[in-house]
């Protein structure tokens, strides 16, 4: 009876031991996230040496994880096709009006790009007209282009959108589409404006001018795409809400009554007195970009997938040759990444559908890698059965509290995380702050553009161990001083035990959805629903 005993206790410990040793560990994220964000891989920027390093790591990693490569033919990375175009530092900006001339400050008061593939200068002189938020939302009543014909000037609009100052407008607090600047560049090009510019605001926008700077000044990127140069305006950019005062005093207007005329239904476009003229040296250079790609295949249901994402690439150097690490953005993402697959391909039960880890380019940049891959999925979309991405793990140690970016949109998905977030003894809340767009600005987005159904959760910041005063500290003094910036460095002192909690977290919930036979679906009022319904059809 002892030995049966003794036999027992030996199995069921080395079969414990067994599972632990698939587990993520802190050390494994913290090895990962220290190679990554070191100097040698050069703040892994697109199309520069770092991204070889970079992809040549994941790939390497994934590896070494027990995965199988899954892009084309047998190959580790999806190929992105990429244009680049660099602004040389004398960009010049004047605005005329009948009453005066002033000349503005690269960085100081504005920052400017191209997204035309149009070297070597890109030279806009046209009318200014302010646009209030720039939104055309007819499910909302509203439309900030009513009566004004755009083609050839351009464009003055307000960061985020009309919620932000009324919150009995759009969803209130919480950012809309709307509201982001991608958004707003696109209805610029589609109306076409030959200028864009954004008013910066550091509480709309939820970063400081100085997240503008370092995020804005270097290389700009874009998909290679037909369309011709005129697709995109042919300037872009910020400026500060400094520079629009100024702006608005010389057209003869008040900044702070036209902004709060423009939360209120029924603005109308006004055209200024005043004229822009803008001269841009810019040079571009085309290449390809990769997603890394791996996968464990089904045992039974091949033709459906599960989504892992997680971006790899940051900002690269500096004009002082600074890195921009990106440690925590979003390196730690991607160690996430790799730990998961490595715990799904040495599961002694394989998943019965496909589980594809994609590591994505150019997040930084537009979400560019992500959308590349939505247009062309290397499985089908309409079998995806969800996408969970990673964006910022936690880095302060344990939390009592998971936060879902974009609540309420997907509440099948959201109903096993809280299924599962309780077996840890933590609770799910909504986003604390929804002001800052969060669901827009990660590359869930592009997947649930498409249809598939996503999860962008991670721990808050309620510590177990300091409070949720000292953890929503740590939230700001990383926005405030690290996002974006070189200081988002590797440091010993990282407490990836919240982020373990957080990826077996999502383990769960994947080994869940690829064992399974159910479709998660939108909830019936989300924008995505209908795209998804149309899926189903196919599907079946």
């Amino acid at each position: 009876m002892h030995l049966v005993l003794a036999v027992a206790f030996a199995f069921a410990l080395s079969s414990v031991l067994a599972a632990q040793a698939a587990q993520v560990t802190p050390e494994t994220l913290s090895r990962h996230v220290k190679a990554l964000a070191s100097d040698e891989f050069e703040g892994r920027a697109p199309g520069t040496p770092g991204e070889a390093k970079a992809t040549a790591y994941i790939a390497d990693q994934m590896k070494k994880a027990g995965l199988q490569p899954g892009g084309p033919n047998g190959s580790w990375f999806q190929d992105v096709p990429f244009v680049e175009t660099r602004i040389d530092g004398s960009a010049r900006l004047e605005v005329t009006t009948t009453r005066d001339t002033a000349w503005f400050e690269p960085r100081r008061d504005f920052v400017l790009w191209t997204m035309r593939p149009t070297p070597p200068s890109s030279v806009v002189d046209s009318p200014l007209v302010f646009v209030g938020y720039g939104i055309t939302a007819p499910e909302r009543g509203w439309d900030d282009f009513a009566r004004v014909d755009i083609r050839g000037k351009t464009i003055v609009m307000l960061v985020n959108d009309p919620g932000s100052a009324d919150p009995r407008l759009f969803d209130g607090n919480a950012m809309t589409y709307y509201g982001r600047w991608t958004y707003k560049f696109e209805e610029a090009a589609r109306r076409g404006a030959v200028g864009a510019l954004l008013v910066h605001d550091t509480k709309a926008a939820s970063y400081p001018w100085n997240v503008v700077v370092t995020s804005w000044t270097g290389p700009r990127l874009d998909i290679k795409q037909e369309g011709g140069p005129d697709a995109r305006p042919a300037v872009e950019g910020w400026i500060t809400t400094g520079m629009a005062q100024q702006l608005f005093r010389l057209a003869g207007q008040d900044f702070e009554s036209s902004k709060a005329a423009a939360a209120k239904p029924g603005f109308r476009a006004v055209a200024l007195d005043a004229r822009v003229s803008i001269d841009l040296k810019a040079q571009s250079r085309s290449f390809m970009s990769k997603n890394v790609v791996g996968l464990v295949r089904g045992s039974e249901r091949s033709d459906e997938t599960l989504l892992y994402t997680a971006h790899w690439d940051h900002f690269g150097k500096g004009k002082d040759g600074e890195v921009y690490h990106g440690a925590l953005d979003n390196a730690s993402g991607v160690a996430g990444l790799i730990g998961l697959g490595e715990r799904f391909a040495h599961d002694k039960t394989k998943p019965k559908r496909n589980v594809l880890f994609l590591a994505v380019t150019g997040e930084e940049y537009g979400l560019l890698g992500s959308a590349w891959y939505a247009a062309h999925p290397l499985h089908p979309i309409a079998t995806t059965v969800a996408n969970l991405n990673m964006d910022v793990l936690a880095s302060i140690g344990p939390t009592s509290d998971v936060v879902v970016t974009g609540a309420g949109k997907v509440p099948d998905l959201e109903t096993l995380l809280a299924k599962h977030a309780a077996r840890q003894e933590r609770h799910v809340d909504p986003d604390a702050h929804p002001e800052a767009g969060g669901f827009f600005r990660s590359d869930q987005f592009n997947l649930a553009k498409v249809g598939v159904p996503v999860l962008a959760a991670r721990g808050g910041y309620d510590s177990r161990e300091h409070g949720r005063e000292w953890g929503e500290a740590q939230r700001l003094d990383f926005t405030m001083n690290r996002y974006h910036r070189p200081a988002d460095a590797w440091s010993a002192d990282m407490d990836w035990r919240g982020a373990v909690q957080d990826l077996d977290l999502y383990y769960s919930i994947g080994r869940e959805l690829a064992d399974g036979k159910s479709w998660p679906q939108w909830s019936e009022h989300a924008e995505f629903a209908r795209i998804r319904t149309e899926s189903d059809a196919q599907r079946h």
